[in-house]
Protein backbone atom coordinates (compact mmCIF):
# COMPACT_ATOMS: atom_id res chain seq x y z
CA UNK A 1 0.00 0.00 0.00
CA UNK A 2 0.96 3.70 -0.05
CA UNK A 3 3.87 4.58 2.21
CA UNK A 4 2.63 4.90 5.78
CA UNK A 5 3.45 8.13 7.58
CA UNK A 6 2.00 7.25 11.01
CA UNK A 7 0.18 4.53 12.93
CA UNK A 8 -2.64 5.42 15.33
CA UNK A 9 -3.44 2.69 17.84
CA UNK A 10 -6.56 2.68 19.99
CA UNK A 11 -5.77 0.93 23.26
CA UNK A 12 -8.43 -0.69 25.49
CA UNK A 13 -10.10 1.20 28.33
CA UNK A 14 -8.99 -0.92 31.31
CA UNK A 15 -5.62 -0.92 33.05
CA UNK A 16 -5.17 -4.67 32.81
CA UNK A 17 -6.05 -4.68 29.12
CA UNK A 18 -3.55 -1.92 28.34
CA UNK A 19 -0.88 -3.99 30.09
CA UNK A 20 -1.83 -7.03 28.03
CA UNK A 21 -1.58 -4.91 24.86
CA UNK A 22 2.07 -4.00 25.53
CA UNK A 23 3.53 -6.65 23.19
CA UNK A 24 1.37 -5.19 20.42
CA UNK A 25 2.62 -1.68 21.18
CA UNK A 26 6.23 -2.93 21.12
CA UNK A 27 5.65 -4.47 17.69
CA UNK A 28 4.22 -1.21 16.35
CA UNK A 29 7.12 0.86 17.71
CA UNK A 30 9.63 -1.60 16.26
CA UNK A 31 8.46 -0.68 12.74
CA UNK A 32 10.19 2.67 13.12
CA UNK A 33 7.04 4.52 12.11
CA UNK A 34 5.59 7.27 14.31
CA UNK A 35 3.09 5.69 16.72
CA UNK A 36 0.32 7.78 18.23
CA UNK A 37 -1.44 6.15 21.17
CA UNK A 38 -5.14 6.87 21.73
CA UNK A 39 -6.16 5.82 25.22
CA UNK A 40 -7.73 6.87 28.50
CA UNK A 41 -5.87 9.73 30.24
CA UNK A 42 -4.39 7.52 33.00
CA UNK A 43 -2.49 5.46 30.40
CA UNK A 44 -0.19 8.41 29.68
CA UNK A 45 1.68 7.91 32.96
CA UNK A 46 1.86 4.15 32.46
CA UNK A 47 3.42 4.60 29.01
CA UNK A 48 5.68 7.51 29.94
CA UNK A 49 8.80 5.45 29.23
CA UNK A 50 8.00 5.03 25.52
CA UNK A 51 9.10 7.24 22.60
CA UNK A 52 5.57 7.88 21.34
CA UNK A 53 4.94 10.34 18.53
CA UNK A 54 1.83 11.46 20.38
CA UNK A 55 -0.74 10.60 23.02
CA UNK A 56 -4.40 11.48 22.47
CA UNK A 57 -6.65 11.28 25.51
CA UNK A 58 -9.83 9.35 24.80
CA UNK A 59 -13.10 10.32 26.48
CA UNK A 60 -16.50 8.67 26.66
CA UNK A 61 -17.66 10.62 23.60
CA UNK A 62 -16.76 9.18 20.21
CA UNK A 63 -17.42 12.55 18.55
CA UNK A 64 -14.86 14.26 20.80
CA UNK A 65 -12.43 11.43 20.11
CA UNK A 66 -12.97 11.81 16.36
CA UNK A 67 -12.19 15.52 16.51
CA UNK A 68 -9.02 14.92 18.54
CA UNK A 69 -7.73 12.27 16.13
CA UNK A 70 -8.64 14.36 13.07
CA UNK A 71 -6.75 17.34 14.47
CA UNK A 72 -3.68 15.19 15.13
CA UNK A 73 -3.74 13.78 11.59
CA UNK A 74 -3.26 17.23 10.06
CA UNK A 75 0.45 17.16 10.86
CA UNK A 76 0.83 14.20 8.49
CA UNK A 77 -1.14 15.71 5.60
CA UNK A 78 0.62 15.02 2.29
CA UNK A 79 3.26 12.81 3.93
CA UNK A 80 1.68 9.42 3.23
CA UNK A 81 -1.13 7.26 4.55
CA UNK A 82 -2.16 7.33 8.20
CA UNK A 83 -3.54 4.00 9.40
CA UNK A 84 -5.32 2.92 12.53
CA UNK A 85 -5.22 -0.25 14.62
CA UNK A 86 -8.24 -0.84 16.84
CA UNK A 87 -7.65 -3.19 19.75
CA UNK A 88 -11.09 -2.65 21.36
CA UNK A 89 -14.06 -4.36 19.68
CA UNK A 90 -16.44 -1.44 20.11
CA UNK A 91 -18.42 0.26 17.36
CA UNK A 92 -17.67 3.69 18.84
CA UNK A 93 -13.89 3.26 18.56
CA UNK A 94 -14.25 2.28 14.89
CA UNK A 95 -16.52 5.25 14.21
CA UNK A 96 -14.13 7.72 15.83
CA UNK A 97 -11.14 6.49 13.83
CA UNK A 98 -12.91 6.03 10.48
CA UNK A 99 -14.69 9.39 10.55
CA UNK A 100 -11.39 11.04 11.48
CA UNK A 101 -10.09 9.80 8.12
CA UNK A 102 -8.08 6.77 9.21
CA UNK A 103 -8.01 3.51 7.31
CA UNK A 104 -8.39 0.96 10.09
CA UNK A 105 -7.64 -2.65 10.91
CA UNK A 106 -9.51 -4.41 13.69
CA UNK A 107 -11.49 -7.46 14.63
CA UNK A 108 -14.94 -7.89 13.13
CA UNK A 109 -17.40 -7.26 15.95
CA UNK A 110 -20.29 -5.10 17.11
CA UNK A 111 -21.54 -4.59 13.54
CA UNK A 112 -18.57 -2.44 12.58
CA UNK A 113 -17.09 -4.30 9.60
CA UNK A 114 -18.16 -1.60 7.12
CA UNK A 115 -16.09 0.94 9.07
CA UNK A 116 -12.93 -1.14 8.79
CA UNK A 117 -10.63 -1.08 5.78
CA UNK A 118 -9.18 -4.36 6.98
CA UNK A 119 -11.76 -6.36 9.00
CA UNK A 120 -10.10 -9.40 10.58
CA UNK A 121 -11.83 -12.50 11.89
CA UNK A 122 -11.27 -13.41 15.52
CA UNK A 123 -9.27 -16.60 16.15
CA UNK A 124 -11.08 -19.69 17.39
CA UNK A 125 -10.82 -21.06 19.97
CA UNK A 126 -10.27 -17.75 21.75
CA UNK A 127 -6.66 -17.44 22.90
CA UNK A 128 -5.35 -15.41 25.82
CA UNK A 129 -6.01 -11.69 25.36
CA UNK A 130 -2.28 -11.00 24.91
CA UNK A 131 -2.13 -13.49 22.04
CA UNK A 132 -5.38 -12.24 20.53
CA UNK A 133 -4.25 -8.61 20.28
CA UNK A 134 -0.73 -9.62 19.24
CA UNK A 135 -2.12 -11.75 16.42
CA UNK A 136 -4.30 -8.84 15.27
CA UNK A 137 -1.24 -6.60 15.27
CA UNK A 138 0.80 -9.12 13.28
CA UNK A 139 -1.94 -9.39 10.66
CA UNK A 140 -2.19 -5.60 10.35
CA UNK A 141 1.57 -5.12 10.02
CA UNK A 142 1.80 -7.85 7.39
CA UNK A 143 -1.07 -6.25 5.46
CA UNK A 144 0.65 -2.86 5.64
CA UNK A 145 3.94 -4.44 4.48
CA UNK A 146 5.76 -3.23 7.58
CA UNK A 147 8.31 -5.16 9.67
CA UNK A 148 6.44 -7.79 11.65
CA UNK A 149 7.59 -10.08 14.48
CA UNK A 150 7.18 -13.80 13.92
CA UNK A 151 5.67 -16.29 16.34
CA UNK A 152 4.12 -15.84 19.76
CA UNK A 153 4.53 -12.78 21.97
CA UNK A 154 7.35 -12.73 24.51
CA UNK A 155 6.62 -14.49 27.80
CA UNK A 156 7.03 -11.14 29.59
CA UNK A 157 5.11 -7.92 28.95
CA UNK A 158 8.26 -5.83 29.31
CA UNK A 159 6.89 -2.45 30.35
CA UNK A 160 9.52 0.26 29.87
CA UNK A 161 9.73 2.57 32.88
CA UNK A 162 11.37 6.00 33.12
CA UNK A 163 14.02 6.58 35.80
CA UNK A 164 11.60 8.89 37.60
CA UNK A 165 9.23 5.98 38.32
CA UNK A 166 11.84 4.14 40.36
CA UNK A 167 12.74 7.35 42.19
CA UNK A 168 9.10 7.99 43.14
CA UNK A 169 8.64 4.44 44.43
CA UNK A 170 11.84 4.70 46.50
CA UNK A 171 10.74 8.06 47.91
CA UNK A 172 7.37 6.60 48.94
CA UNK A 173 9.07 3.77 50.81
CA UNK A 174 11.51 6.17 52.43
CA UNK A 175 8.68 8.38 53.71
CA UNK A 176 7.09 5.29 55.27
CA UNK A 177 10.34 4.30 56.94
CA UNK A 178 10.78 1.23 54.72
CA UNK A 179 13.97 2.10 52.86
CA UNK A 180 15.77 -1.11 53.84
CA UNK A 181 12.77 -3.19 54.92
CA UNK A 182 11.66 -6.17 52.80
CA UNK A 183 7.91 -6.01 52.34
CA UNK A 184 4.93 -7.81 50.85
CA UNK A 185 2.61 -5.66 48.76
CA UNK A 186 -1.10 -6.52 48.87
CA UNK A 187 -3.93 -5.10 46.78
CA UNK A 188 -7.16 -5.92 48.62
CA UNK A 189 -9.50 -4.20 46.14
CA UNK A 190 -10.89 -4.72 42.64
CA UNK A 191 -13.22 -2.33 40.86
CA UNK A 192 -16.54 -3.36 39.37
CA UNK A 193 -18.37 -6.66 39.32
CA UNK A 194 -17.95 -9.72 37.13
CA UNK A 195 -21.35 -11.08 36.13
CA UNK A 196 -22.77 -9.55 39.30
CA UNK A 197 -20.10 -11.03 41.57
CA UNK A 198 -17.54 -9.20 43.72
CA UNK A 199 -13.98 -9.80 42.51
CA UNK A 200 -12.32 -9.32 45.92
CA UNK A 201 -10.98 -12.26 47.93
CA UNK A 202 -12.59 -11.89 51.40
CA UNK A 203 -9.65 -12.74 53.69
CA UNK A 204 -7.01 -10.07 53.08
CA UNK A 205 -6.94 -8.80 56.65
CA UNK A 206 -6.67 -12.28 58.12
CA UNK A 207 -3.84 -12.98 55.68
CA UNK A 208 -2.11 -9.72 56.66
CA UNK A 209 -2.20 -10.66 60.35
CA UNK A 210 -0.79 -14.10 59.63
CA UNK A 211 2.04 -12.68 57.53
CA UNK A 212 2.83 -10.12 60.22
CA UNK A 213 3.01 -12.91 62.77
CA UNK A 214 5.66 -14.50 60.54
CA UNK A 215 7.68 -11.28 60.62
CA UNK A 216 6.68 -9.83 57.25
CA UNK A 217 5.89 -6.14 56.71
CA UNK A 218 2.65 -5.90 54.74
CA UNK A 219 2.04 -2.78 52.65
CA UNK A 220 -0.69 -1.57 50.30
CA UNK A 221 -0.81 1.42 47.95
CA UNK A 222 -4.36 1.84 46.60
CA UNK A 223 -5.42 4.62 44.21
CA UNK A 224 -7.43 7.47 45.79
CA UNK A 225 -10.78 6.06 44.71
CA UNK A 226 -10.09 2.68 46.33
CA UNK A 227 -8.39 3.83 49.53
CA UNK A 228 -11.48 3.53 51.74
CA UNK A 229 -12.22 0.02 50.45
CA UNK A 230 -8.59 -1.00 51.00
CA UNK A 231 -8.60 0.26 54.58
CA UNK A 232 -11.86 -1.58 55.21
CA UNK A 233 -10.63 -4.83 53.63
CA UNK A 234 -7.17 -4.87 55.25
CA UNK A 235 -6.96 -2.37 58.14
CA UNK A 236 -3.91 -4.11 59.60
CA UNK A 237 -1.73 -3.34 56.56
CA UNK A 238 0.43 -0.22 56.23
CA UNK A 239 -1.20 2.09 53.68
CA UNK A 240 1.07 4.20 51.46
CA UNK A 241 0.02 7.35 49.63
CA UNK A 242 -1.17 6.82 46.03
CA UNK A 243 1.41 6.70 43.24
CA UNK A 244 1.21 7.30 39.47
CA UNK A 245 0.87 4.04 37.56
CA UNK A 246 4.47 3.92 36.36
CA UNK A 247 5.76 4.47 39.92
CA UNK A 248 3.33 1.85 41.22
CA UNK A 249 4.80 -0.70 38.80
CA UNK A 250 8.25 0.21 40.14
CA UNK A 251 6.88 -0.41 43.65
CA UNK A 252 5.75 -3.92 42.67
CA UNK A 253 9.29 -4.61 41.49
CA UNK A 254 10.67 -3.63 44.90
CA UNK A 255 8.26 -5.89 46.80
CA UNK A 256 9.29 -9.35 47.87
CA UNK A 257 5.85 -10.52 46.71
CA UNK A 258 2.64 -8.97 45.39
CA UNK A 259 -0.67 -10.55 46.47
CA UNK A 260 -3.74 -9.36 44.62
CA UNK A 261 -7.11 -10.17 43.11
CA UNK A 262 -7.63 -10.71 39.40
CA UNK A 263 -7.48 -6.97 38.80
CA UNK A 264 -5.40 -4.21 37.27
CA UNK A 265 -2.73 -4.72 39.94
CA UNK A 266 -2.17 -8.28 38.77
CA UNK A 267 -1.45 -7.04 35.25
CA UNK A 268 0.64 -4.09 36.43
CA UNK A 269 2.75 -6.56 38.41
CA UNK A 270 3.07 -8.72 35.32
CA UNK A 271 4.06 -5.66 33.28
CA UNK A 272 6.89 -5.08 35.76
CA UNK A 273 7.75 -8.81 35.91
CA UNK A 274 7.27 -8.78 39.68
CA UNK A 275 6.77 -11.96 41.68
CA UNK A 276 3.04 -12.20 42.32
CA UNK A 277 0.28 -14.38 43.72
CA UNK A 278 -3.09 -13.67 42.08
CA UNK A 279 -6.31 -14.95 43.64
CA UNK A 280 -9.23 -16.06 41.48
CA UNK A 281 -12.82 -16.79 42.44
CA UNK A 282 -15.18 -15.34 39.84
CA UNK A 283 -13.05 -15.01 36.69
CA UNK A 284 -11.10 -17.33 34.36
CA UNK A 285 -7.32 -16.97 34.30
CA UNK A 286 -7.02 -18.90 31.01
CA UNK A 287 -7.99 -15.85 28.93
CA UNK A 288 -7.23 -12.83 31.10
CA UNK A 289 -4.83 -14.06 33.77
CA UNK A 290 -1.48 -12.32 34.33
CA UNK A 291 0.97 -12.84 31.44
CA UNK A 292 4.20 -13.50 33.31
CA UNK A 293 6.44 -16.44 34.19
CA UNK A 294 6.62 -15.01 37.73
CA UNK A 295 2.84 -15.03 38.24
CA UNK A 296 1.35 -17.71 40.47
CA UNK A 297 -2.41 -18.23 40.59
CA UNK A 298 -4.69 -19.80 43.18
CA UNK A 299 -8.44 -20.40 42.95
CA UNK A 300 -10.70 -20.77 39.95
CA UNK A 301 -14.03 -19.71 38.55
CA UNK A 302 -16.70 -19.95 41.29
CA UNK A 303 -14.20 -21.13 43.93
CA UNK A 304 -12.00 -18.79 45.96
CA UNK A 305 -8.86 -20.33 47.49
CA UNK A 306 -8.89 -21.08 51.21
CA UNK A 307 -7.04 -18.79 53.64
CA UNK A 308 -4.70 -21.60 54.74
CA UNK A 309 -3.70 -22.36 51.15
CA UNK A 310 -3.03 -18.71 50.35
CA UNK A 311 -1.00 -18.23 53.53
CA UNK A 312 1.13 -21.29 52.83
CA UNK A 313 1.74 -20.30 49.19
CA UNK A 314 2.52 -16.67 50.09
CA UNK A 315 5.08 -17.62 52.72
CA UNK A 316 6.67 -20.12 50.36
CA UNK A 317 7.05 -17.53 47.59
CA UNK A 318 8.16 -14.68 49.87
CA UNK A 319 10.85 -16.79 51.51
CA UNK A 320 12.64 -17.59 48.26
Amino acid sequence: MTDISAIYVRLPNWIGDVCMALPSLHALLDTGKPVIVCARPWAKALLSGYPLAGFIEMTGSWTQNRRAVAQSRRQYAGKGATVGLLLPDSLSSAMAFRLAGLQCAGYRDDGRSLLLKWPIRKPKPRPHAVESWYGLTQTALTTWKLPCPIGRPSETLGLKLPVSANAQASSSLSEAGLTDTPFILIAPTATGLHKGQVKVWPHFNALTLRLQQQGYTVVMCPPPGERDDALRNAPAALCLDPLPLDAFVALTQKARLVICNDSGVSHLSAAGNALQLTLFGVTDHERTGPWSPKAHCLGQMRQWPELDNVTEKAISLASK
